[in-house]
């Protein structure tokens, strides 16, 4: 049985990622996809790797036809003011955006500087990061997109979460490196450049909104989340510190990582003694929806140093979004994401 899917703002980085996907997806057939700013062009002009992949061309949002499940990729606060309109139109959606990423109608305003449109909806979606909410996902609805800098720092924390050693008080410092293509990634290609970084330069030291996201999945009242851009195009890196219960053994450490691995098909354990990448590093996730996580840790004084490493694109946006998809409809969650990344 082929799903039949439209993708809203396809144009965009996210929404090229999502295309590029769902193209080879053997359970999906892509209908429509479109783009006000393109409209009329074939998809290839705007994203050139899938020249000879499919001759679609971006059509109007507002002749957007009935489909089983409807992917939004349109910038921040545009989806919530028409979403009583495309859910009459899509029995699933998935929006890449963070309109629906918050529960709560007063922590949107607080982030994100405005009154949220469609407040009803925002309990009726559930946050789309499958490591989180599998349960949930496989009977949902309405899905949410989940922000890139959120997604490698609640996956850095998962295992210290699962374990119980996360307590709501406690401080969480974050610094995610990120790579040029953060800045169009929820963009359109059209109006959005996002040129490689020649020098590496902190662009939000605090209070940026994906802490909300952190606070919400984590249970945490105290994060402090700093983003740095690098000389990457694709990736985000993530560094947390804190402070773990006093006298808790390394080797609890371990079974902790290793349960969480085990558990999530995407997510994989890099401590190594010996070899080349000893550490995560976005380097070789590029177009991979793994992430990959690993962590230093100081016996003597309990300090934990966490790492992830994901392709922002792709675990941080249409990756996880497909990964959703999977898990709606009933499929293998692994299934149209089974690239590894590139090495070298």
């Amino acid at each position: 049985m082929s799903v039949s899917v439209a993708i809203l703002g396809a144009s965009g980085y996210a929404g090229g990622e999502l295309l590029r996907l769902l193209l080879d997806h053997p359970q999906v057939t892509v209908t429509q996809v479109t783009s006000r700013s393109h409209l009329g062009e074939y998809v290839y002009q705007v994203h050139p790797n899938l020249r000879k992949r499919t001759t679609l061309k971006f059509s109007d949002p507002a002749q957007l036809q009935p489909v089983d499940a409807l992917f939004a990729a349109l910038p921040h606060g545009e989806f919530q003011k028409e979403v009583d309109r495309y859910a009459g139109l899509a029995t699933y959606i998935i929006d890449l955006s963070a309109d629906f990423r918050l529960r709560d109608a007063a922590a949107y305003e607080r982030w994100y500087g405005a009154p949220h449109a469609a407040p009803h909806w925002l309990g009726k979606f559930v946050y789309g990061l499958p490591e989180f909410h599998r349960e949930a996902l496989r009977q949902a609805r309405y899905v949410s997109g989940v922000g890139c800098n959120a997604t490698a720092t609640n996956l850095a924390l998962l295992p210290i979460l699962r374990a119980g050693w996360l307590h709501p008080d406690q401080q969480v410092i974050a610094e995610v490196k990120v790579g040029s293509s953060e800045a169009g990634a929820e963009g359109n290609i059209g109006s959005i450049h996002a040129e490689r970084a020649n020098v590496i330069r902190t662009y939000s030291a605090f209070g940026h909104r994906h802490t909300a996201e952190i606070m919400q999945e984590c249970g945490l009242k105290n994060v402090v989340l700093t983003l740095t851009s690098v000389d990457l195009v694709r990736g985000a890196m993530a560094t947390v510190h804190l402070d773990l219960p006093p006298g808790l053994p390394m080797r609890q450490l371990w079974q902790a990582y290793r349960a969480v691995v085990q558990e999530h098909p995407f997510l994989r354990l890099v401590k190594e003694a010996r070899g080349i990448y000893r550490v995560p590093d976005p380097k070789i996730l590029a177009g991979s929806n793994y992430a990959d996580i690993g962590f230093e840790y100081d016996e003597a004084s309990g300090h934990l140093v966490a790492f992830c490493a994901i392709d922002n694109l792709m675990k941080g946006a249409a990756g996880s979004a497909v990964q959703c998809l999977n898990l709606m409809m009933g499929w293998e969650e692994t299934l149209g994401l089974e690239f590894p990344g590139l090495h070298p």
